[in-house]
């Protein structure tokens, strides 16, 4: 029986398989995967209390078990999650009928697919590397299933010999093997996999809900120097309509609807925009994108717009200009920067004409009402008050507490209420710099409303109230991992000279992020667009040359392959092979010479027919070879025996 001759191998694959499935334990609902463990470890006790483990009609039992878990924690017949549920029941279920060498070949073949199935799920190096692994212990147990002189340490020393032989092939085809990305692949897209952040509405506190997380949003790479921090805004949905709370676009936007070219000067910034999937089409641009490839379009307000499937991983080549003129301001969008939900109250009314103070030009109201945010003792915070009724006049008149969002809404309804053209523009605003990548990462925690005004001869302005409360809010990258509590925001030093300063774990952290930055944009990223534009670097950029980079690859690969293999040393004789040579050897001095393409069962034969009084050694000696040196269920006393009968034979 395969269970009592082979108890270390099958701890060594129930090992192997309780570790294949342990990260879906993060994906997956934890009644599936507590039902697979128990099931497991009923296996593993099986191995040493066979009487144990559970009859036909229990196991039929926890079949139904296993599908009315499936049952309870339906998602629809396709999908990552759906599938990978099925296959991890049906490899539990599989275990239990672990009998045969047949089961063990169907479970590994089973468990690999398991493997394959992180992949859905996380596609980063560390999950790589540990499928990698996994998979190595997987191939080990098969050898050493199917040899019977291989011990686990060897195995797993071929096993890995067989990865790092397949690693060339596996970088060929990788390359030049077409990317096909059919439509139909979008039938098994899981919108859980994709990032929420910034919605398509905004209200008083809605941002600070992100303050606190450090879910990344996008890796930016400049060519050349970065933007200051004060120009690091990257713009997301503009809001020109509120009933008082609530901010939303526009009820009558449409593209091209009263969209100027806007005109740049001075020099642009180019760089590379890495986004995470997300769930709304919005790519985050530098303020404001000049130059942009052709699946991205800019929207009335000058918000860029992906047109491809915004919930998957996206590179993006951008230019933006910080130095702009939006140019005219027509009649509807006039309309629509000063639309108020109401009346203003006369609080409100009193605190407009007193920053005015008689002059009705824009730039002094503007100026005038960031003094009022300095010096009237407004706060900075994650954590503000509640205002459910009339939130701007509360901010304004009784709590001075807000976040940037509420900043935002208050400067831009007094702009209104003063007949300045403003609206309110969210997005992200800083980025912490990798020095070791030399890239910015922008998480959530990043995640910024400020307001723009249209000022005559210049178009749209930025200004941004919260940099007149809170101006490290801007020159400071935001430091989540020491957000407090209570509300009050930590920062990342300025000083460049003190951020070089940093410790062997924070240099690593930064090394491992740089890696996962490079492993996300040339591997996973690598898809037909990406492929094509890689190979035109080589003349192969159509199917042809694919193909033909293909075939040159796989002949050069085999080639070195082959030659590696020739330059090996032969491998050392067994002690049973070595054994029945000098057998062999023995019988020459009858001319009895064993063919090389004659079997040993027909070399015996003719031996016994030779030398008819050797009959039953001859028989024993062939009969243990054949066991010792092809099968599975030999023993040391097989061996010793074996060596005894070759040592006495005479002839």
């Amino acid at each position: 029986m395969i269970l009592s001759q082979h108890k270390i191998s099958l701890v060594f694959l129930l090992v192997a398989i309780g570790l294949i499935a342990l990260p879906h334990c993060a994906h997956l609902p934890a009644v599936i995967m507590g039902f697979f463990y128990v099931l497991l470890s009923w296996r593993f006790i099986g191995i040493w209390k066979p009487a144990y483990l559970p009859k036909q009609i229990l196991v039929f039992v926890l079949m139904l078990t296993g599908i009315g878990l499936l049952a309870t924690q339906y998602q629809g017949v396709v999908g990552r999650e759906a599938g990978t549920k099925l296959f991890i029941v049906a490899l539990g279920l599989k275990l239990l009928e672990l009998k045969s060498a047949r089961d063990i070949y169907l479970i590994i073949y089973l468990a690999f697919i398991v493997a394959a199935t992180q992949f859905l799920f996380q596609q980063g190096p560390i999950m790589a590397g540990y499928t990698l692994f996994v998979s190595s212990v997987l191939l080990a147990t098969l050898i050493a299933l199917n040899s019977q002189q291989a011990t686990l340490k060897k195995a797993l020393k071929t096993a890995s010999t067989l990865l790092l032989q397949a690693l060339p092939m596996t970088v060929i085809l990788f390359v030049f093997f077409p990317r096909f990305e059919a439509p139909k692949w979008k039938l098994f897209e899981d919108k859980e996999q994709v990032k929420s952040g910034l919605t398509d509405s905004m209200e008083p506190g809605s941002i600070s809900e992100l303050g606190m997380s450090a879910e990344l949003v996008f890796r930016v790479k400049f060519i050349g120097p970065l933007p200051p921090p004060e120009q690091r805004y990257w713009r997301g949905p503009v809001f020109t309509f509120t009933d008082g709370k609530t901010w939303t676009a526009s009820h009558d936007l449409r593209f091209g609807r009263y969209l100027d070219d806007p005109t740049f000067n001075g020099d642009g910034y180019q760089y590379t925009l890495l986004m995470e999937p997300q769930q709304k089409p919005w790519v985050f641009a530098l303020d404001l994108p000049s130059e942009f490839p052709v699946p991205l379009r800019l929207s009335p307000y000058y918000q860029l717009i992906t047109t491809e499937n915004p919930g998957k991983r996206a590179e993006y080549k951008l230019t933006s200009n910080p130095e702009y003129n939006t140019g005219f301001l027509t009649k509807t969008e006039f309309k629509d920067s000063t639309q108020l939900p109401g009346p203003p109250s006369d609080k409100i009314n009193q605190l407009v004409t007193q920053l005015q103070a008689g002059d009705d030009h824009p730039e002094h109201f503007i100026q005038q009402l960031l003094n009022h945010f300095r010096t009237e003792h407004f706060s900075y915070t994650l954590t503000p008050p509640l205002m459910e009724d009339r939130p701007i006049e509360r901010f304004l008149f009784e709590t001075h507490y807000g976040f940037c969002s509420h900043y935002a809404a208050a400067f831009v309804y007094l702009m209104r209420v003063a007949h300045i053209p403003a609206r309110v523009v969210t997005g992200y605003q800083g980025g912490e710099l990798n020095k070791v990548g030399g890239f910015l990462e922008v998480r959530q925690a990043d995640a910024h409303a400020w307001a723009e005004v249209w000022l005559d001869q210049r178009g749209w302005v930025r200004v941004d109230p919260t940099a007149a409360i809170a101006p490290e809010r801007v020159e400071q990258p935001i430091n989540v991992e020491q957000a407090l509590p209570n509300g009050a925001i930590s920062y990342l030093p300025a000083n460049e000279a003190v951020q070089n300063k940093v410790n062997l774990v924070q240099q690593s952290e930064q090394l491992w992020k740089s890696v996962d930055y490079t492993w996300q944009r040339w591997i996973i990223n690598y898809d037909n667009q990406h492929q094509a534009k890689f190979l035109s670097n080589f003349g192969m950029a159509n199917l042809k040359g694919m193909m033909n980079g293909l075939s040159v690859g796989i002949i050069i690969v085999a080639l070195l392959m082959g030659a590696w293999v020739l330059r090996q040393p032969p491998d050392k004789v067994s002690p049973v092979l070595r054994s029945y040579q000098r057998f062999c050897k023995k019988l020459r001095k009858y001319h009895l010479l064993k063919a090389s393409n004659e079997g040993v069962k027909e070399f015996g034969e003719r031996v016994m027919i030779t030398l008819p009084a050797q009959t039953d050694t001859v028989e024993q000696i062939t009969r243990l070879f054949i066991k010792l040196h092809y099968g599975k269920d030999a023993t040391a006393e097989d061996l010793k025996r074996f060596k005894r009968l070759v040592g006495e034979f005479k002839g």
